[in-house]
Formats: structure tokens, sequence, C-alpha cells
């Protein structure tokens, strides 16, 4: 077998860090000292690092959390993750165990890497490199477990700063603790513990200036609140406060207050008065219309539509001028933005006043036809607003809509993979439709309007057939003219030739019978020489 000769000065490099077999066996990382690998504790006790450590706990926890890249040389060529418990194939390979068993399972009898094949299927335990990778890891669980102590303990810094700051140097906190709530979200925990929360929600109040109110509602949405807290928040000041900062601040700020609401929204404490206020609700329409913020326009329908659940709110919603401002904004809405624009057309169609308005809006039949078959939710939504505007004028609102191709629009929804209750819904508007169109039944005309288009399709190929069918009439007839002139020029040509043709078959016929005479002549001289008594002998052919 081989012999591996070990490098004296073998190196390993990790970002300005390195580790060299020596130093590791000195400093007791690779068993030098106790026969084991060895960590000091702040006390100055020192642990077996097994002992101390799980490897595989380590890894998991910090591969996807580590900032630096792992050592190459510690990954796994086959599973491309840092190895556990390595071996050696007699390749000289490094592989974790369990891959490379598996490999040799299925009978591969070569190394992965290089391809070489395997004289000894054995594998040999890499301790070196056990410990070099447990001694990696566990110096950086370390100062991961040591920065999230300090991260704690900032937290709580912050929070208590927070108590005494005013003016600037409160904001300056208020934005510092965001950072870190953001970076690590670790904290939230702390926060909470030491009264954070709580002190937050003081802040939030009618004298509160719009730059800390922004900074507070900013690290609230990112924060996991209980009922409680959530409760406390629920006053009529703080909710005020939270209405005017979205009409007047960024538009960051007004995406975190519509997030704010909506975390409030979801208790059951919460009552439709908290959002009954018309500013709020002018505000959010204003930022539906921003163009120039898609996330901020979506934020605002999410609002909008949580809003438009409660009854009691969506007559303050219509009397705004939200329905034609929303029918508006449906051809232009993104995808994920155009199905909570519809639900909420939809909630408002449920009441006297949204249908009203959605009626005299001229662009809302039309554009509902439009985007049926955009997706199932939409469909849904758009056929419930349909049967609320036709079923409130149908004699005037049905025309419309089958001008606007709803025959066509329902027949697919009936015949589409949709589910039971929207095709019966389809069903019932298709008859609804017909039944107060007047003037011709729909199908008849969406019928006759496709007839009408193949016969003038047809009429088309036909005329343009007839226009080849003559052009070809023409040539053949051209054809036949000339092909006419040249039988009658070529008659004489061909006489001769038939009168050549006969004179050539005579002489054929004429030699042709003078050959069968000299065979005649050739067979009876044959037959009386063999007849003759002088021969002795005959010859048979």
């Amino acid at each position: 077998m081989p012999q591996y000769r070990q490098q004296g000065q073998w190196r390993l490099e990790g970002r300005g860090q390195v580790i060299d077999l020596q130093t590791a066996v000195k400093d007791g990382i690779l068993g030098g000292r106790s026969g084991g690998g060895l960590l000091a504790e702040k006390d100055g006790t020192l642990v077996t690092a097994a002992e101390k450590f799980d490897l595989k706990k380590m890894v998991d926890e910090l591969d996807s959390a580590v900032g630096e890249d792992v050592p190459s040389v510690f990954i796994c060529p086959i599973s491309l993750e840092p190895m556990v418990d390595p071996v050696t194939l007699c390749t000289g390979q490094t592989y974790e165990r369990a891959h490379i068993l598996k490999w040799i399972s299925l009978g591969h009898l070569n190394c992965p890497t290089t391809m070489q094949e395997l004289w000894d299927d054995d594998v040999t335990p890499n301790h070196t490199l056990r410990q070099l990778i447990l001694a990696w890891f566990s110096q950086r669980h370390l100062l991961s477990k040591k920065r999230s102590e300090d991260v704690q303990g900032r937290a709580a810094g912050l929070v208590q700063s927070l108590k005494k700051a005013k003016g600037q140097g409160r904001v300056q906190a208020l934005k510092d603790l965001l950072k870190l709530i953001l970076d690590q979200p670790s904290v939230e925990k702390t926060v909470a513990d030491s009264g954070g929360v709580t002190h937050l929600s003081s802040l939030l109040g009618p004298f509160t200036s719009h730059a800390v109110g922004s900074e507070v509602i900013a690290i609230l949405v990112n924060l996991r609140l209980g009922t409680d807290a959530k409760t406390n928040l629920m006053q009529p000041a703080k909710i005020s406060l939270v209405g005017d900062m979205l009409n007047e601040g960024t538009i960051d700020t007004k995406i975190n207050c519509t997030k704010f609401i909506e975390m409030l929204m979801g208790e059951k404490s919460f009552r439709s008065e908290f959002v009954s206020s018309p500013s709020l609700l002018v505000a959010l329409l204003r930022l539906v219309k921003d163009e120039r913020h898609p996330n901020g326009i979506a934020a605002g329908l999410s609002l909008l539509k949580s809003v438009s659940f409660h009854e009691h709110v969506r007559s303050l919603i219509v009397s705004i001028g939200a329905v034609p401002q929303l029918v508006e904004r449906l051809p232009n809405l993104l995808p994920d933005c155009l199905e909570p624009a519809l639900h909420i057309l939809d909630n408002l169609s449920a009441t006297a006043e949204g249908q009203m308005a959605l009626k005299n809006c001229p662009q809302t039949i039309p554009i509902a036809v439009k985007l049926l078959m955009t997706s199932e939710a939409c469909t849904r939504h758009g056929v419930s607003i349909l049967w609320n505007i036709i079923n409130l004028a149908p004699d005037v609102c049905a025309s419309l809509a089958i001008e606007a191709g709803l025959g066509a629009k329902l027949l697919f929804v009936i015949q589409s993979g949709y589910d039971a209750e929207l095709k019966q819904r389809a069903a019932y508007l298709l008859k609804l439709c017909s039944l107060n169109y007047t003037t011709t039944l729909f199908i008849v005309e969406e019928q006759g309007r496709s007839a009408e288009q193949q016969t003038r399709t047809a009429g088309q190929v036909c005329r343009a057939a007839d226009q080849n069918d003559r052009a070809g009439l023409q040539r053949c007839s051209v054809e036949d003219q000339s092909g006419r002139a040249g039988l009658q020029s070529d008659r004489p040509e061909q006489q001769n030739r038939s009168a050549e043709w006969q004179t050539r078959a005579a002489g054929l016929q004429s030699r042709m019978t003078r050959s069968a005479e000299r065979k005649t002549k050739s067979a009876m001289r044959q037959t009386r020489q063999s007849s003759r008594p002088k021969h002795s002998m005959t010859v048979s052919v």
C-alpha cells in the first residue's frame, strides 16, 4: 500500500485566520494536551471540545449564519456541505463517511473526485481534519454566542435610553433600535422583557411629532405583539395620529401605517369605529392612486380590502368617491393588485349606495366584462359585481353588458374548469341577461355575428378560388389552342415517319424469314450426314 507523506507546514486559511498543525497541536486544538482538544472558559478552566460542543449541531446552526465562507477543505465533495465525520480513501481524498459509503454501496469502484480505481474500499477516519473542523466551528459558535449576548445587552440599553432621551436624541435612539431589530430579529424578546413595547406605546399620542411617531410605528410593525399590547394601541388618539401620518408621511411611513392598522384589525376587540375616519380613507385612496410606488398601491389596497369587510364603513367608502376612482385604476393595476381591487368593489356592490355608484360609472360594465377569465378570483368578483348591477337595472344594464361581450364570456366561464358555484352563478347571470335583452336574444345575436363573420370569410375564400379557376381555364385554353396548331403542323411529318417505320418492319420480317430458311437447310444437312453407314460411332450433343 502506498505511503502518504504529510506536509510539515500544512496550513488552513479562513479569511485572515490561519490554522496549521504545529500551532493547533501546541494550542491543544488537535489533542496535543491532555489527549483532546481543549477550550478555555472565562474563569480559566479547560474543557474538552468534544464534550463542550456537538459538531453536528454547531454546523446546522452556524452554516447559514456564518458571515464568512467555510474553508474548502471542510466541504465534502459529494454533498458540498461541511463534513462531520470525515474519512479518507486509498486515493488520499476525504469525504463525509455516510456519503462515500453510499457511493461505494451503489457499486462505484472509483474515487468520485479523481475517478481513480479503488484498489481498497476501506475508509480511514481523518481525526486531524475532524479536530480542525471542530475547532473552527467551536470558535465561531463562541463568537456568535458572545455577539448575541452583546446584541441583547445593546437592545436593553437602547430601551433604557429611550426612557430618558428627549428631542433629537430620542429620534436617534429609535432609529438605532429599529436598525438593531431589523438586523437581529432575536432581540424582540429582550425588547419586550425590558418594557420596550409599553414605552413605545406610550410615545404615541396627540402631541407626538411625526418624526418620533414614524419611527415608533416602524418598530412596532416589526415586533410580534401580544393581545394586551395591541389592545393598548387601540386608543382613538393613537389611531388618529396614525391617520395623520398616513396623509402626510413618507411612502415608507404610509406603508408602515397600513401594516400597523391591519395588525390591530386582526384582534377580536377591534371596532369599525377606529377606521371610520374620512381622512384615513381619503389617505388610503391617495396611496392607491400614487402610480410612482407600486408597493404603496398594494399596501393601500390590502388595508382598504380589510376595511371594506365592515358593513358600517362601506357607505362611508362610497361617499368619498372610492368607486369611480377604483374602477378607473383597474385596467392599469398589476395582477397582484387586481384581485383585492375587485374584491373591494364586490364588497361595496353589496350595498345600495355601492350598486348605484357602480351603475352610474360608465366604465364599470365594460371593464368588468373585460376582466372576466383573467383568473378565477377576478372572475368570481367580476360576475358578482355584474350580477348586482344588472339586477338593479336589468332593462338598461343588460343590453350594455351584452354589447360589451358578456354573453361569450359567460359561456366561457360555464365551460371552464372553475368551481361549480361560480359556473352556476354565471349561468344565472346569463339567464338574467337573456330575459331582459329585448332587442333580440343575445345568444342568437352572438351566433348571428359569428355566422356572419364565417360567411364573410367563406365568401372571400370562394371568390379567391373562383379567380384562381378562371385564371386556370384561361391558361388551359391557350395551351389547347397552341396544341392544336402544333398537331396540324406535325401531320405531314408524322405521315412520313409512319411510312418509314412500315418499310423498316418489312425489311426486318424478310431478314427473319431468310434466317429461318438457313437454319432449316443446316438441320437437313446434319440429318443426312448422320444417316451414312461408314460412321462407326455417333456423337450426341
